[in-house]
């Protein structure tokens, strides 16, 4: 079609419309203004009167009420997320670990050498089974709820109340929403800051993402703080207080995660924080569907399929290191007594260290690998009775609280393993995220070594301290 012929179109259009047309669409948007304004302000003099949405704006972005809001909603997430996933941890748990291994491990005896069977069942198909068991509920919850809080308009307000901190850090105030969406996992929070449109801010979202606890911590966040810090209190409290231990240990998160910050953005990324015109959007109802799909297709899956790929390795080098000796003792016993006086100057132990180094590529398997590192150490009998290099579950908290007593724990270093489970490398997942979203070796290796200095520095400090007022 020619130019002359779409204006000649055009013209035919324009004497079609209703001749009342352009009256009819100026009373429609005067009309519409008048229902906004009537909906949110009572026109009456010395009236004055707040939708339910403007009611919870005021709430949620108040200076005074927003923060406290935002730490409730986080606790109320997590509680429902780690409610929720008990149940459905326990039968995977059950199905995978306790029907399907020994039946696995059955056949495997049956058909290949000892050693392959304990390669291939007790060290790969124990791990990943492990990673599904402890990893698929809380992200299939934790998911779900975040997507929810996004549907619905609230996340943009966690932006907006934290805009201003973030600011004052030299970083970019949509990092709240990234960070948000690191207490599901890390490698999601990385991918989110796509949503930072400055390189320089993106890079500081990115470094400091490993400080918001993922889902893979949260399961020794809550052991740990119900079996060493809940029993100090009376038993009415012992909830109270181990949930208000990890509450503080995710809030101490936040408070790290500006300090990085502002310390990258005054030294290797320096600059002045980005200004971006930030739309509060309406609250609506979130789509049901569209939730479940974005949230356990797009984040829940892929995520998990990225940590099996990287946690299976790690149950054969566990089972190998356990099983191959160096003399009369394995190279596992080496590296933890190799590692002792490191992790007893950070408040830790040797078992500690070698546990989170072959749990680089999952959080998931830190307890179940101190677990057998321990009995592999101290000789206890009763637990683990497996063989070597074969994780297990404890059967209650209070023969936890026996083995690792037997091993020589305190509660110093329960807090001290809370605080360094917070503060320490990302898992590998995290680390091939952070590489294939900034492309560069340097700011990689300064997003895995930077959380393991803060943890070196605090739980130093705390063991100090600890043991000149213990003195």
């Amino acid at each position: 079609m020619t130019p002359e012929e779409i204006i000649e179109r055009a013209k035919e259009l324009r004497w079609r419309l209703p001749q009342d047309f352009h009256d009819r669409w100026v009373e429609n948007v005067y009309g519409e203004s008048a229902r906004i304004a009537s909906r949110n302000v009572d026109q009456r003099e010395g009236s004055q009167r707040l939708s339910w949405e403007r009611r919870l704006d005021w709430l949620i972005t108040n200076r005074w009420t927003g923060l406290p809001t935002m730490v409730l909603m986080l606790a109320l997430v997590l509680w429902i997320t780690i409610e929720g996933a008990n149940i459905p941890s326990g039968w995977l748990a059950t199905v995978l670990l306790g029907k399907g291994h020994p039946l696995l491990k059955h056949l495997g005896d049956a058909t290949m050498p000892w050693w392959l069977s304990g390669v291939l069942v007790d060290g790969l198909y124990l791990t990943t089974a492990w990673v599904v068991s402890v990893m698929l509920p809380p992200m299939a919850i934790f998911f779900p709820l975040f997507t929810l809080l996004e549907d619905f308009g609230y996340l943009p307000r966690v932006a907006f109340n934290l805009d201003n901190l973030f600011r004052k850090a030299g970083a970019h105030g949509k990092q709240a929403l990234t960070m948000s969406m690191g207490w599901g996992c890390n490698a999601a929070g990385v991918v989110a800051t796509r949503v930072i449109d400055s390189p320089r801010e993106r890079l500081i979202a990115i470094i400091t993402n490993n400080f918001a606890l993922c889902n893979g911590r949260w399961p020794t966040q809550i052991l740990i703080a119900t079996v060493f810090l809940g029993v100090l209190a009376p038993p009415a409290l012992a909830g109270v207080v181990a949930a208000g231990s990890v509450l503080g240990v995710a809030v101490l998160g936040v408070l790290l995660t500006f300090v990085a910050s502002w310390l990258l953005s005054r030294t290797v990324l320096k600059g002045e924080a980005s200004t971006f015109t930030l739309e509060l959007p309406p609250y609506r109802p979130p789509n049901i569907l569209r939730t479940l799909y974005t949230s356990l297709i797009d984040r829940t899956l892929i995520v998990l399929w990225r940590a099996v790929l990287f946690a299976a390795p790690a149950g054969v080098v566990l089972w190998s290191i356990a099983n191959i000796k160096a003399g009369d003792v394995s190279i596992a016993e080496w590296l933890v007594h190799g590692l002792d006086g490191l992790g007893w100057a950070i408040g830790l132990n040797g078992v500690i260290m070698v546990a989170y180094i072959v749990a680089i590529p999952a959080n998931e398997i830190v307890i179940p690998t101190i677990l057998m590192l321990t009995v592999m150490v101290t000789g206890v009998t009763g637990v683990g009775e497996q063989g070597a290099g074969v994780m297990f579950e404890a059967s209650g908290n209070s023969s936890l609280a026996m083995l690792l007593h037997a091993g020589g724990w305190t509660t110093l270093t329960a807090v001290c393993l809370m605080l360094f489970s917070l503060c320490h490398n990302p898992c590998s997942t995290t680390i091939f995220t952070i590489w294939k979203e900034t492309k560069s070796p340097k700011w990689t290796l300064l997003a895995t070594l930077l959380p393991i200095a803060f943890g070196v520095i605090i739980c130093g400090t705390v063991s100090l301290l600890w043991r000149q007022f213990a003195a």
